[in-house]
């Protein structure tokens, strides 16, 4: 069942004069299968053409090198940053 989310429905308890955590909300909802109306159409950047030329796997998917400079890789991620996780520096 789709209602409004954890969001409204503890503001709403809050004008009410109903003092409610919104983890708690959160929670009930949940546990009564209630979950918010989500809206708005996902983005899908790319349709992939299925005939269409492709380039080799040059490095059989391994992406390990002996030395520098000698394998050289990129990557397209699409997404705004907060869909995306953030950057493992380690």
């Amino acid at each position: 069942m789709q209602v409004y989310g954890a969001d409204k429905v503890w503001k709403q308890l809050n004008r009410e004069s109903i003092a409610v955590a919104r983890c708690t909300v959160e929670r009930l909802m949940k546990q009564q299968g209630l979950r918010g109306v989500r809206r708005g159409k996902r983005v899908r950047t790319t349709i992939p053409e299925v005939s269409a030329p492709r380039p080799l796997d040059r490095v059989n998917r391994q992406f390990k090198a002996d030395r520098p400079n000698q394998l050289w890789v990129s990557d397209f991620t699409y997404g705004t940053p907060s869909q995306r996780s953030p950057p493992a520096w380690g």
